[in-house]
């Protein structure tokens, strides 16, 4: 895609207004916990001439990453994210199959040795040395190996592709792993997990932003989350906390007190154990999230989910 229109003209061809894009800059300014006087900057960064090399790897995986990321929040981002992005391969979107996307694969990661981003979504299978996982005749195993140490930094997008997620789920028979549980001391560059099923996008946003604008990746918690994400739990952004305080519960689906939107810790909320900014940042234009449509949270962006968090509808 070519980088020359202007950015108003591009923004303009999409039929969105800068103001609208700055007020999509500052949301994600909020989100990285920076002040609002950055969304300029921010603007600059995602609009800029500096092209960040990416590879997306697709393992075992059910899209919905690649998916939520792509048809994300604001219907044009898609589109400008992948002006900002130089995404020299990744099998959703690629035109290429077979040999022709093999080869771009292969001849990207050999131009941009040590200084792509390799976004990996999925587990990876590791019993029987990753038989349960194949493209064009090698294992999903053998690939991440091969590219992800050629990488500068690995993004691991999803729950999936971070810890395991449904796909390790016990009894887990194809012995699927989170990319950094699968290759081990085989992976020796920095790594970022944005767990989530799905993420929420502007999560991988402003990861990207933060290294566009700073020079590196954001602070991460203990598990390699981003803290300006993963920081805090549900429990203590969610609306309905009050009601958590007063003792004020559901029982019962299709209560009244269901209606009136008391807490559903009782009906198998996760939220005290689970750390994301959904209650803040919300999904599909900041319209809602699972809670404030009246669904417990499931805890989908913590380890060992899904197996830790289930039954989803038993209290703690």
């Amino acid at each position: 895609m070519s980088c020359d229109k202007s950015i108003d003209r591009r923004l303009a061809e999409k039929g969105v207004s800068r103001r609208e894009f700055l007020k999509f800059c500052t949301m994600v300014s909020a989100t990285m916990g920076l002040a609002p006087s950055f969304a300029p900057k921010i603007a600059q960064a995602i609009t800029g001439s500096q092209r960040l090399p990416v590879v997306y790897l697709s393992f075992a995986e059910c899209t919905g990453c690649t998916e939520g990321l792509l048809r994300s929040t604001y219907p044009w981002f898609d589109e400008l994210l992948l002006e900002t992005l130089s995404l020299e391969y990744n099998e959703t979107v690629f035109a290429a199959a077979g040999e022709q996307a093999e080869k771009a694969l292969h001849d990207a990661v050999t131009k941009y040795e040590g200084q792509f981003l390799c976004v990996v979504a999925g587990a990876i299978p590791t019993a029987g040395d990753g038989i349960y996982g194949m493209i064009a005749g090698k294992t999903m195993l053998e690939i991440a190996r091969d590219i992800c140490p050629k990488s500068m930094a690995v993004i691991c997008i999803g729950t999936c592709a971070s810890f395991g997620g449904v796909a390790a789920a016990a009894p887990n028979p194809t012995g699927a792993k989170g990319v950094e549980d699968a290759l081990g001391e085989a992976l020796p560059k920095p790594v970022v997990k944005i767990p989530g099923c799905p993420p929420n996008p502007i999560n991988f946003v402003g990861t990207v932003v933060n290294y566009l604008l700073f020079g590196k990746l954001p602070e991460l918690d203990a598990y390699k989350r981003p803290l300006f994400a993963y920081g805090k739990t549900i429990h203590d952004q969610c609306p309905r906390r009050s009601h958590f305080e007063n003792g004020e519960f559901v029982e019962e689906w299709g209560s009244k007190e269901a209606e009136m939107g008391w807490c559903l810790y009782n009906m198998g909320c996760k939220g005290p154990e689970t750390y994301n900014n959904c209650p803040t940042v919300k999904f599909n234009d900041g319209t809602s999230w699972p809670v404030q449509a009246g669904h417990p949270c499931i805890g989908c962006s913590e380890p060992d989910f899904w197996d830790t968090m289930s039954p989803f509808y038993k209290a703690l």
